[in-house]
């Protein structure tokens, strides 16, 4: 394999878990799979600098599975090609994007069906490893053409994975001279005309449409409280999710992540400094014995992190306006001790400090 598929794949990331999607610049817009963004009508995206971007569900077409989505400005990566004619069977695929979340990664595989039929529509069919994450990203030929857009929601296959024809994307093109700009569209099943506002029924051919549809998936009540203190934080909690109950974001110069521990705590933690090669007793007896209240300092995989810890029920009672002050407090409590313990002890700045990047 000579072709470098990463500059075209981005992440896509919810209050639901990620997936993966690739850019078409000659069309401005991002594809993917209708299920990774669900009912959600902004997402976050993740290029492969590692920079998120805000992006709107411009179209969803739940029956093809497919989504479109937009980005307020462009991206400087090669324009991709679209493999127009069929698939052989035998042909080299590679399947590009975020497993389970994890960094980008490329499988490569044949095609052993070029049309399977699976639930009533054909797809391609593969050999090569596809995972939860993949979902929404490209499955390239060997001359680095797209030849299908990857669907993992098919998890009792075992060893096989599929792609929706690129053929279904093409035919999703023609809608869009029609999009309202910044506005949702969603795809009628039946006659396949653009629906902006909420209906019951398509009023083009009469198609019953679940107007669930039109809303946004409802966030849990510490979801939201989580997300109204990234609010006052000013961060846009949108960028800030990483999955269920999970957020990451920098503020400063540090990394602070925020998620639910055993369904019983909420974590609010930041790694600020890796473990010197020299001064550790010294270290370590600053970690145990400084006082950080309300924080803790503590070691993990050799960095050390400042973290807070609450139990959730505390954030629906009388202290939620002082846990939501912590939160606030902590970026700030990373910020000041990264340098102090960088001057006292020569701790070099966590790898995912931003002042490594000064």
């Amino acid at each position: 394999m000579t072709h470098n598929f990463e500059p075209f794949v981005f992440k896509v990331i919810t209050a639901s878990g990620s997936g993966s999607s690739f850019y078409l610049r000659d069309k401005k817009i991002f594809v993917t799979n209708y299920h990774v963004v669900g009912q959600f009508k902004n997402v976050s995206l993740q290029d492969p600098t590692g920079s998120r971007h805000l992006a709107q569900v411009i179209l969803a077409n739940p029956y093809e599975d497919i989504a479109f989505l937009k980005v307020e400005q462009d991206f400087e990566v090669p324009s991709l090609n679209l493999q127009m004619n069929p698939v052989a069977r035998g042909e080299q695929v590679y399947v590009a994007g975020f497993p389970f979340g994890m960094p980008f990664t490329v499988t490569e595989g044949i095609v052993s069906a070029p049309s399977q039929l699976m639930n009533g529509k054909n797809y391609v069919q593969t050999d090569a490893a596809v995972n939860p994450g993949n979902s929404g990203g490209p499955v390239f030929n060997q001359h680095g053409d797209v030849i299908g857009i990857t669907t993992s929601k098919f998890t009792s296959a075992d060893n096989m994975g599929f792609a929706v024809p690129i053929a279904s994307l093409v035919e999703e093109f023609d809608s869009l001279p029609h999009l309202v700009n910044n506005t949702f569209n969603l795809v009628c099943e039946s006659c396949s005309a653009l629906i902006q506002e909420r209906s019951a029924y398509c009023n083009n051919c009469g198609q019953n449409i679940d107007e669930k549809l039109f809303d946004e998936p409802s966030l849990t009540d510490l979801a939201i409280f989580c997300e109204q203190a990234l609010v006052e934080l000013g961060v846009n909690p949108v960028l800030a999710r990483q999955g269920h109950e999970f957020w990451e974001f920098y503020h400063g110069s540090s990394l602070v992540r925020m998620f639910v521990y055993n369904q019983s705590y909420l974590y609010v933690t930041s790694p600020i400094n890796q473990l010197p090669m020299q001064n550790m007793q010294a270290l370590l007896e600053e970690i145990t014995s400084k006082d950080v209240e309300p924080y803790k300092l503590g070691i993990w995989e050799k960095e050390v992190y400042v973290s807070y810890r609450i139990h959730i029920t505390d954030i629906y009672g009388p202290r939620h306006n002082e846990v939501k002050q912590n939160i606030a407090g902590l970026y700030r409590k990373a910020n000041e001790l990264d340098d102090y313990l960088a001057e006292k002890f020569g701790c070099k700045f966590s790898v995912h400090s931003l002042k490594n990047r000064q």
